[in-house]
């Protein structure tokens, strides 16, 4: 089977997930996997394991752009038309984003051309925004089946011409089950199934090794995310800045970077933290695994950011309990169905610095907790968060027999 994913962008250090799927679903045998992308790249950082996809994703030059566009409109006038016109109604209201979705609705007719001259069978697509859309009108022009992932901004923030995409989908996979509850309204389960395929790791990539955290000097704690407001850094460190005994032992790592980090490098001056505090930036995976097998708790204090945005399930907490980190983080969206309080992790109020404070002390003030509920988030990683499982499932939604295509050789 010749399938086709669409992203906005790629590579994107963030999106880590994205890339193991990939890697996952095209090691099968009997499986041909294109990557298009609809937008040019944010960063020019490249993760080594996505240096392969590099030369060989599909990218719409703007002469592609006008020339696929014209050439649906004169092979499939009212497809075409059609299309455009829901498009025109699922964003009308908010103009910013009908700006971009009639780029993405551009792009794509280029895409589905190239599509078509590869004979690609499906279409699949990361987010539920600008990919979705790009998937929709491929599998519209082409005839083809389409389904898409749905994260979290993707969906949370608005859900223009949300209705529309899940209807005409043959599937939706969902992240969590938080996320199947929250795309019931728009037809998830009634008019199109949902499948729920967890974003997933490599559990053999990291050592698991259970923390016995320090009874007395420092302990090293790490956060690995983007420098952004749902991430809850600012949170983070007002809650190691809380005082006491225990929690003045926390020296704190930050991997990632971002649009916050001048205000957040400010913060950490202004709560005298400048000597526990260390910035990494973005950095390889290896590079990040290093980190996290050196470390001795990991926290990632997510919260709702004002825009709405707020994470899914995050890959990082994932990377934390495949390698027996104890993990604190926050009681929000699809999270609880990874960190399960009081049994793989513990979890707070988000925004609730004093909470975190609180929860750090207690998890530092027994380390044998700590390491009971290490031990189960690593078991609950291979059981439920291994990315070969999840590429199963994968081919299971494409309509693909695991027992056909196996690894290839």
């Amino acid at each position: 089977m010749r399938i086709a994913y669409v992203v906005s962008r790629f590579p994107d250090p963030s999106e880590t997930f994205v890339l193991r799927e990939l890697n996952a679903v095209r090691a099968r045998a009997g499986v041909e996997v294109e990557l298009f992308v609809l937008f040019p790249p944010k960063e020019a950082f490249v993760h080594p394991d996505a240096v392969g996809w590099v030369d060989r994703l599909h990218r719409a030059s703007p002469a592609g752009v006008v020339a696929g566009t014209l050439w649906w409109l004169g092979r499939r006038p009212l497809r075409t038309a059609g299309a455009l016109a829901s498009v025109l109604a699922g964003h009308w209201r908010k103009p910013d984003r009908l700006g971009r979705a009639l780029v993405a609705f551009a792009v794509a007719c280029a895409h589905a051309r190239t599509m078509r001259q590869m004979g690609i069978e499906r279409v699949h697509a990361h987010f539920a925004t600008y990919p979705a859309l790009a998937a929709w009108l491929a599998g519209r022009l082409l005839g083809i089946p389409y389904s898409f992932t749905a994260h979290a901004h993707d969906i949370y923030v608005d859900q223009l011409h949300l209705g529309t995409l899940v209807r005409e989908a043959e599937a939706v996979v969902v992240i969590s089950e938080f996320n199947r509850a929250f795309l019931a309204p728009y037809g998830v389960d009634q008019e199109t199934p949902a499948q729920l395929v967890h974003c997933g790791v490599r559990p053999d990539s990291y050592r698991f090794r259970p923390r016995a955290l320090p009874g007395q000097g420092p302990v090293r704690a790490i956060c690995v995310a983007t420098l952004n407001e749902l991430k809850g850094h600012a949170v983070l460190l007002d809650a190691i800045a809380a005082g006491g005994t225990e929690l003045e032992r926390v020296q704190l790592d930050l991997v990632g970077s971002g649009p916050l980090e001048q205000a957040l490098r400010e913060q950490v001056g202004r709560l005298g933290l400048g000597e526990r505090v260390r910035f990494h930036g973005t950095l390889a995976e290896d590079a990040v695994a290093r980190m996290l097998d050196e470390a001795d708790l990991f926290v990632l204090a997510s919260v709702v950011a004002a825009n709405g945005r707020m994470d899914g399930i995050p890959v990082a907490l994932m990377e934390a309990l495949a390698t027996g980190l104890p993990v604190i983080a926050s009681r929000l969206s699809g999270i609880p169905e990874l960190v399960r309080d009081g049994e793989t992790g513990v979890l707070v109020r988000p925004g609730d610095a004093g909470d975190l404070a609180l929860a750090l002390r207690g998890v530092l003030g027994d380390p044998g907790a700590a390491e009971q509920r290490a031990r189960a988030g690593r078991l609950l990683i291979e059981e439920e968060f291994d990315i070969e499982r999840s590429a199963e499932r994968m081919l299971e939604v494409f309509g693909v027999s695991t027992r056909s295509a196996p690894l290839a050789a």
